[in-house]
């Protein structure tokens, strides 16, 4: 890092909640987030938005003509980025956006497309609100702000990759503060479908047993049991975002300390390697000169399939060695938010270092607690093998 970028506010709206606050009290709740909902004939696990942030959601839609024809991605990222300027206490519009998406506008465009199928013609606004670069330029439009607008998709670590791209624009000179993140809207018939295809996604009938006083009933995503015998994949939808700024601000949640980024070469369309070379060169890159015992907690990003949570845990292990952090994920709660998880990831980690106090998972290997959090690993990466770490600190 060239000089030290802060996170002055984050925001989120998912199956968590809409505030800190909710989203701090639903972490400690030791219960999946999910529910099951029919696609296609079948009943699938899902994590929606909460009765309440929907309400919000519909309630943003109906506020303006312009946005009734938005589609959720959107109405998303507008929501969560309207709280994360005012938490922030931005008064300046000249401050620049990169929210991206892995999926875009998915529920608008499979209605686009079947409409299309039917009468043979495509509606008006197919192309301006099906486009990637509409997240961005809504919010934008909606924030009245006058920086750069960017938007992207890079599949499940886009996210990260919005703020790997804040940070540098911030470094460089070219603008004093960011708003990145990501959005996205997913639970449709053809994503859910597209997930299936790949025999990664949750079966309605998974099951865990109480083990020492945990919990016992059903977990539908096992993200970070490493002993699973089957996939265990579920999706979520949401946005979250964060206000970048350079320095060390009064109002800061917690300091960016190091920037990992890496891509290794596939052997297959969808896997990484064995031990995941990509998150290896990724949180060595962002460890830098840190020593491997300031560590406390690493934030991984663990989907629940039996390759990706393994492989991930296997880098971790090569990296520390005798000295592997105490390890958690939100996916087993919230499930896998595709362009949106690693900000979650982020939102996490700094509300464990606020509070001092690490969120378990319900099931899995038991790590050890640290007595103190000084320093926060979030790993995120996607198809494609796009490995992204951000070591967070307050």
């Amino acid at each position: 890092m060239i000089q030290p970028i802060s996170i002055t506010a984050i925001s989120s709206i998912s199956a968590l909640g809409i505030s800190s606050e909710e989203v701090w009290s639903n972490y400690k709740i030791m219960k999946h987030l999910f529910e099951q909902r029919k696609f296609d004939e079948n009943q699938e696990w899902v994590a929606p938005l909460n009765r309440s942030a929907k309400k919000k959601i519909e309630q943003l839609r109906n506020s303006d003509s312009k946005y009734k024809k938005l589609d959720d991605s959107v109405l998303f990222a507008i929501y969560a980025s309207r709280n994360a300027i005012k938490n922030a206490g931005w008064k300046d519009e000249n401050f620049g956006i990169n929210i991206g998406s892995s999926r875009g506008a998915t529920a608008l465009f499979e209605s686009y497309h079947s409409e299309y199928l039917k009468n043979k013609k495509a509606a008006t606004l197919t192309s301006p609100t099906t486009t990637l670069g509409n997240i961005s330029s809504w919010v934008a439009h909606d924030l009245n702000s006058q920086g750069p607008e960017i938007s992207h998709s890079i599949t499940c670590s886009t996210a990260l990759h919005a703020m790997l791209n804040g940070i540098a624009w911030l470094q460089s000179g070219m603008a004093d503060t960011f708003l990145v993140g990501g959005s996205e809207a997913p639970l449709t018939p053809f994503t859910i479908a597209q997930m299936k295809a790949l025999k990664i996604y949750s079966k309605s009938n998974v099951t865990l047993s109480a083990v020492e006083g945990k919990p016992d009933g059903v977990f539908p995503c096992q993200a970070l049991n490493l002993n699973k015998t089957q996939n265990t994949l579920v999706l979520g939808e949401g946005a979250a975002v964060a206000c970048l700024e350079k320095g060390k601000p009064k109002n800061a949640l917690a300091q960016i300390d190091g920037i990992g980024y890496a891509t290794e070469i596939l052997k297959h369309n969808i896997s990484i390697s064995s031990d995941a070379v990509c998150f290896q060169r990724s949180m060595q890159m962002a460890l830098g000169t840190t020593n491997l015992y300031e560590v406390d907690v690493i934030v991984m990003h663990a989907p629940g399939t039996i390759k990706g949570d393994l492989s991930e845990y296997q880098a971790i292990k090569k990296v520390f060695c005798n000295k592997i952090p105490f390890l958690t994920t939100n996916k087993w709660k919230v499930g896998h938010t595709f362009g949106t998880s690693g900000m979650l990831s982020i939102e996490m980690a700094v509300l464990m270092l606020q509070n001092q106090e690490v969120i378990k998972v319900p099931f899995g290997e038991e790590f050890e607690p640290p007595s103190k959090i000084r320093k926060v690993m979030v790993n995120a990466v996607g198809f494609g093998g796009n490995a992204v770490s951000m070591l967070l600190s307050v």
